[in-house]
């Protein structure tokens, strides 16, 4: 069978005819029973996936209290979540083919259920990180198999309405996970951040036993020594970019040890798969113009925008004043304009618009947003945030939508599942490293203008303190210096706030021009009525 070639036989004439033949049929490649009650329960999968790397973030004051744990002990639990996660989606395309891809979505959602119900009834920290890295392989799995589904259960002419609603659950999961998370904290206990899932798991399990169809299984050899290098590769890495800002970076051994293990690894794992004869990754993948593409944009999208939504909220929270519903609340529109924006851009790829000035244009208009972010002050209204969120809402859709379609528009079926791997941890990787550099700079950043602004205050600064006989005051003049340091620091950290969305800004533009490297496709236009009916 042309399905169980071995990888990088050159055998080019079996996939491009099959995705020729799909796009003149316009049929799904896996028929459903029920494909609107499928597309329901794949959505409520990817999203309780997405939730979870950001809803346990505003109970963890509450989880060191209660697991009697350390500020650095209690960062595990996002750690462990994250780095399973990044391991497990490497294997998720060969795992699929030699179990099934229907068995394994079914057993990684009873899985993802199964740890969210032992995380709750933890009684330690070692249980904690041991049932939250359960939970992150088996929320690796899901991602790329629901978006494989999504695809392989939809008309190729329907493709970009799919990857609308796949990537609503992409965007708006960041957004609701701290909302949800600090109500469920605040309302009951931090215990329900990992039990809510298990009754929306429940239903969401039942629907897909019912309605998931079969799909083929393929024997495939498993590269365990490329897997183990991209293993430690992705490990370090993510240690790095995790602990690096609590042990001050490349001042602390720790840290050179995991970026000599990562660039070591990661050297290896290249050299392998480029010479093996059957590596983890069908070569296949790397030879499509379009998913390289679309994954290296991908990795930026996370860097440029994915940073910015880290950055809100403590925003929000720490200088206005907002509480964790409140900043929710400001943050929420940014869903409402991707929701626009996707809609809208799937109806223009349908029609056969070229989806590269598309993406183009989205980062433009991120870029626009990032600009207008650049000059907030302390003294901003909410319709400041409520209509800066939207536009930048409209630029992230504008880019999603035509970058997850062009990904997938060239390549065979049977390589979607290892493709969808690809661009989710490229995805992650990226939010992962801008995360962490805009963290690493935005510190910086306060301490310098903090030393600026303070070196500014002197004995004849203004007219409501006289510094020169502040001593005098004694306890009335300490509080005195303490409100004035307060504002300073205030006013220092929203100085870098600022300079952390300038150089967003700036990547963002610089991003834009790749988007004309990836290549034009055309998708079947299927019932889509023509224009003007």
């Amino acid at each position: 069978m042309a399905s169980q070639a071995a990888p990088g036989s050159g055998a080019t004439a079996g996939p491009a005819s099959e995705i020729s033949d799909a796009r003149a049929r316009d049929e799904p490649e896996l028929e459903t029973s029920n494909h609107i009650l499928l597309v329901f329960g794949i959505m409520a999968a990817s999203l309780l996936q997405i939730l979870d790397t950001t809803i346990a973030n505003v109970a963890i004051p509450h989880m060191q209290s209660s697991l009697g744990t350390t500020v650095d002990g209690v960062t595990w639990v996002l750690t462990s979540y994250i780095i399973a996660s990044a391991v497990a989606l490497p294997i998720t395309g060969w795992l699929a083919d030699r179990v099934g891809s229907r068995q394994l979505f079914i057993f990684a959602l009873a899985g993802f259920i199964l740890a969210s119900m032992l995380c709750g009834a933890a009684q330690n920290l070692e249980e904690m990180v041991a049932f939250r890295a359960m939970q992150g392989v088996a929320g690796g799995f899901i991602m790329p198999l629901s978006q494989a589904f999504m695809l392989d259960t939809s008309k190729p002419s329907r493709h970009p309405q799919m990857m609308a609603l796949w990537g609503m659950g992409v965007v708006l999961g960041p957004i609701l996970g701290p909302i949800i998370g600090g109500w469920l904290t605040e309302t009951a206990n931090w215990r329900w951040v990992f039990y809510v899932n298990v009754p929306a798991g429940l239903v969401t399990l039942a629907i897909l036993i019912a309605c998931l169809p079969h799909r083929p299984k393929i024997i495939r050899r498993f590269d365990m020594f490329g897997f183990l290098l991209l293993g430690i590769a992705l490990t370090s890495l993510q240690l790095l970019l995790d602990r690096g800002h609590q042990v001050d970076w490349f001042d602390a051994t720790e840290v050179w040890i995991y970026t000599l293990i990562m660039l070591s690894a990661a050297w290896m794992a290249i050299v392998h798969f480029t010479t093996t004869d059957r590596p983890l990754y069908d070569r296949a993948l790397f030879a499509d113009r379009n998913l390289v593409m679309s994954s290296v944009l991908m990795m930026l999208l996370g860097v440029v925008v994915f940073a910015v939504m880290a950055l809100l909220p403590p925003m929000l929270q720490n200088l206005f004043g907002y509480d964790v519903i409140e900043t929710g609340i400001m943050l929420a529109p940014r869903g409402l304009g991707v929701l626009v924006s996707m809609q809208m851009t799937s109806i223009l790829i349908r029609r056969g618009f070229d989806a590269r000035p598309l993406i183009a244009a989205g980062f433009v208009i991120c870029a626009w947003s990032l600009y207008l972010m650049a000059h907030w002050s302390l003294d901003i209204t909410q319709f400041h945030l409520v209509s800066t969120a939207i536009i930048q809402g409209v630029g992230m859709g504008l880019v999603l939508i035509p970058l997850q379609v062009t990904a997938f528009s060239t390549l065979p079926s049977r390589l979607r599942t290892d493709g969808s791997s690809i661009i989710n941890l490229s995805r992650s990787l990226g939010a992962s490293v801008g995360i962490s550099m805009m963290a690493v700079l935005l510190a910086r950043n306060i301490q310098i203008s903090h030393q600026d602004l303070a070196g500014d205050i002197t004995s004849s600064t203004g007219d409501i303190i006289d510094f020169s006989a502040i001593e005098q005051y004694q306890v009335v003049g300490d509080a005195a210096v303490r409100l004035v340091d307060l504002e300073v620091n205030r006013q220092a950290a929203m100085i870098a706030y600022l300079n952390d969305f300038y150089l967003i800004m700036w990547l963002t533009l610089l991003v834009a021009p790749l988007a004309f490297l990836i290549k034009p496709v055309a998708l079947p236009q299927g019932d889509l009525p023509p224009p003007g009916e």
